[in-house]
């Protein structure tokens, strides 16, 4: 078992009169330790900037990396959305440098999460708020952005022009649409307890239940989590306010807290194919670092579970029964379970399901739908469902017209 020495990692930076106490420091150079470390599985890249022009930096792990693989699923945890609920970023930090050095090791485990899945890291969505926030300071300092955008509240209805969105948030929504994500979790602190969509009540009540028709598997995912971290599952611990998240397995659907429009975890569902948590790591939002090594060990297992759960359900690919070409934008129905998703641009996807039996209809453009039933294990690797599809003869003609004027156009080049 890897022994990280943290002591000898502890920085002290002065900010506005405090004292803070960090992990690793700087973000970037931390990453960039990673990442000159183990440059053949890891990638540093920016999204875009925040309001005072910070740079949000991404770690990505994969045995390849800056490419998607076919057929291998896209995994993303985000902390730092409220700059004061530091935890999360300081979690993230250490986890990319614990699988460089485990996959380095020969870990069985890691080498096949990397092998197998796409995984990006992003430790600091709120830059500046993280900027502000200290362990010495009140509870809301730093948690809003440097405009005081609560981004939790800011991941807007594609269809709405009333929403001043924040440019981290519009940072975070392009990359989301940018990659394929089929997993997530963010990361935010004050709290024990793992909350799953939706997260926005009906009619804006301020707590109702509301659950998504994935309701059953967002369950299995957030118990994933809360199961396996050491200090929820202790069944002694105490509350950390007045709501007392024992009683429920430490797992809630979100708008049966409290109701929060515009959360990244609705957003993501609605508008993507990506399933996403939100992991509430901790009571306090700013731990002192004395406290780091043992939130490490409280979480690393949890971490790990957690992101495995992305290889359950039924993936595959989307063929040109023809061409054996990938069809981008086919749509992806379960029988009885009223959420589509949507192929990627090489024809592949990823639908997160629990164990059962399902029937699968896919349809795109152009062609006739197609339908076959598939089994989903209790393994821990998904059920390969591919489908190939049949131009319908419209689309063959359209076809044909196209490659005949194609030909000519060449012919008299």
């Amino acid at each position: 078992m890897m022994i990280l020495v943290f002591s000898a990692k502890f920085l002290q930076l002065s900010l506005s009169g405090f004292r803070r106490y960090l992990w690793f420091g700087w973000t970037p150079e931390l990453m960039k330790s990673v990442h000159d470390e183990c440059p053949n599985i890891t990638r540093i890249y920016s999204i875009g900037k925040s309001y005072k022009d910070l740079k949000l930096y991404v770690m990505e792990i994969s045995d390849n990396p800056g490419k998607h693989e076919l057929g291998e699923p896209e995994f993303r945890y985000v902390a730092g959305m409220h700059g004061n609920e530091v935890l999360g970023r300081e979690l993230l930090l250490n986890l990319m440098q614990y699988m460089c050095r485990e996959y380095k090791r020969g870990n069985q485990r890691i080498v096949h999460l990397v092998k197998e899945t796409r995984i990006h890291l992003l430790p600091s969505m709120n830059p500046d708020g993280y900027e502000m926030g200290s362990e010495l300071v009140g509870w809301a300092l730093g948690r809003y952005s440097y405009e005081g955008i609560d981004m939790n509240h800011n991941f807007a209805d594609l269809n709405s022009v009333m929403w001043t969105v924040a440019p981290e948030t519009r940072a975070v929504i392009n990359w989301m649409q940018n990659i394929p994500f089929a997993l997530g979790a963010n990361l935010h602190g004050g709290e024990l307890v793992v909350t799953y969509p939706y997260d926005m009540t009906r009619d804006w009540a301020p707590r109702e239940h509301t659950p998504t028709p994935d309701e059953s598997f967002f369950r299995w995912l957030a118990a994933a989590y809360a199961s396996t971290n050491q200090v929820m599952s202790n069944p002694d611990r105490r509350p950390c306010h007045n709501k007392d998240f024992l009683r429920y397995n430490n797992i809630i659907n979100g708008a049966d807290w409290h109701n929060v429009p515009g959360s990244m975890n609705d957003f993501s569902y609605l508008h993507t194919n990506c399933f996403e948590v939100t992991v509430e790591l901790s009571c306090d939002k700013f731990p002192h670092a004395s406290e780091l090594p043992i939130e490490w060990e409280n979480n690393r297992e949890s971490l790990l579970v957690y992101m495995e759960q992305i290889h359950r359900g039924i993936k595959g690919v989307i063929r040109d029964k023809d061409t054996g070409v990938g069809i981008a934008d086919a749509i992806i129905k379960v029988e009885d379970i009223d959420h589509h998703i949507r192929s990627v641009v090489d024809g592949d996807y990823w639908r997160l399901l629990n164990p059962g039996e399902y029937r699968l209809t896919v349809s795109a453009e152009g062609y006739f739908p197609s339908s076959r039933t598939c089994y989903v294990m209790y393994d821990h690797f998904p059920t390969i469902c591919d489908f190939n599809l049949t131009k319908t003869p419209r689309r063959r003609a359209k076809d044909i017209l196209y490659q005949k004027m194609l030909n000519e156009s060449l012919l008299y080049k």
